[in-house]
This record gives structure tokens, C-alpha cells and sequence, in this order.
């Protein structure tokens, strides 16, 4: 596939493909803004740097029911990776065919600037998608954590006590919430890479990259004619 000039305007040589649906695009701003939410309640959590009424238990109560909408989206999008359309299936995080493996590797010599030629693919390409499957395991680190912490707020008889269990899994509270706030920076450090890297692929392959995940929409190279 040859690729179209960098210089040539957005739709010359190229056709639409519908890439993100619908509930990829909600769940994805969802998690942003959960995440800018969570991050800042968090923060001030366990770093509590202004004091006045009732101040802390709003804080945890925004963090509480911010981390109910975070866990729902993750759950969601775990789901859409079996239902949805070929772009959002787990088979694109995961690299475990050929092709995968071989996006993989072209990905990460342009990535780390070893090659000029950047992966044209619709979808993730093999370091972006093993990428967002190690950043899900994140996700799912910080749902685990956040309930073990919980156990001290909740309140009798909660359903939720029933993961008790996780407090000495995690190796006690103590363990359990620093790798809590670790996991917050990795992801915080995640978002601002994955800001710079769409923007450099915007840049390079103009593909529409940024408007995407509003559209749902990308203009990729066209494919020559098969000859008979």
C-alpha cells in the first residue's frame, strides 16, 4: 500500500472508514473525564491541603461514585471486545497472529524514531493495541485496590464488604494503597503519551487520528483496484 503524500490535503486519495463505534467513543470519554476526576479527588484524599466542613467526606463521596462510572466503563468496553466490530475486539490488543506481531514490531521502530514509516491500519496498530491491554490490566488493578480501601469507609452491611478479601490479598491497606497511587501516575504519565503520540500521528499520516473518536470516522489510503 503506497502511502499518500503528508503534504496532500485530507480526503485526496483516501476513503472514510467507520472505525470507533458508539460505545467506543462514550466509554472513552467517560474514562477521561473519570479519570481527571478520580485522579484530582485522590490527590487530595491522601494529600488533604485545604480543610472546612464536611470537606473530606464530599471529596470521597465525588471520588466514590466517580469510581462506580469508572468500573462500569471498563466493564463495558471488556464486553465490546467480544461484540463489537472488528477495530475493538481483543484480538487487536492482543498481538498473538503474524500480522499483529509484525504491526508490532513496525510500530515500535517508528515509535522509538528507528523508521520513518508508520503503521497505516485503521484501528490500533500492534504497540498501541498491546499497549491499551496492559493499561486495562492497570484499570483493573485500581478497581481491585479501590475496593480493598473501601472496607474502612463502607458502611454495615454494605455489599461490598464481600471483597474483604482483597485487603490481605493486596497484603494489607498499607500495600494496597500505594500501589493505588502508583497505578494513578501510570496512568496520568499513560494519558499524556497517548495526547503526544496522536498528535504525531495526526501530523504524519493526516488520517483524521484526533476527530475519530467523535466520529467515529478515519480517512485511510485507498486500496488499488484488484486486476482480474
Amino acid at each position: 500500500m503506497n502511502a499518500v503524500p503528508s503534504d496532500a490535503p485530507l480526503g485526496i486519495g483516501r476513503e472514510r472508514v467507520y472505525v470507533w463505534e458508539l460505545p467506543v467513543r462514550l466509554v472513552h470519554w467517560l474514562l477521561f473525564f473519570s479519570i481527571l476526576i478520580l485522579a484530582a479527588t485522590g490527590y487530595y484524599i491522601g494529600n488533604p491541603f485545604f480543610s472546612g466542613t464536611l470537606v473530606m467526606a464530599r471529596i470521597r463521596e465525588v471520588h466514590l461514585y466517580t469510581s462506580i462510572v469508572f468500573s462500569l466503563c471498563v466493564l463495558v468496553r471488556v464486553y465490546w471486545g467480544f461484540a463489537g466490530n472488528r477495530y475493538a475486539r481483543w484480538s487487536e490488543f492482543i498481538p498473538v497472529t503474524r500480522e499483529r506481531l509484525r504491526s508490532l514490531w513496525k510500530s515500535t521502530l517508528f515509535y522509538t524514531f528507528l523508521s520513518r514509516e508508520p503503521v497505516e491500519y485503521p484501528g490500533h496498530n500492534g504497540l498501541a493495541g498491546l499497549t491499551y491491554a496492559v493499561i486495562y490490566g492497570v484499570y483493573f488493578v485500581m478497581i481491585a485496590t479501590g475496593l480493598a480501601l473501601y472496607q474502612v469507609y463502607a458502611p454495615v452491611g454494605s455489599p461490598l464488604h464481600v471483597f474483604r478479601f482483597l485487603i490481605p490479598f493486596f497484603g494489607g491497606l498499607q500495600i494496597a494503597r500505594l500501589i493505588h497511587h502508583i497505578g494513578m501516575w501510570v496512568i496520568l504519565i499513560f494519558m499524556v503519551a497517548h495526547l503526544y503520540f496522536v498528535i504525531l500521528y495526526s501530523t504524519i499520516e493526516r488520517t483524521g487520528i484526533f476527530d475519530s473518536i467523535l466520529s467515529g470516522f478515519k480517512f485511510m489510503p485507498r486500496k488499488p483496484p484488484v486486476k482480474p
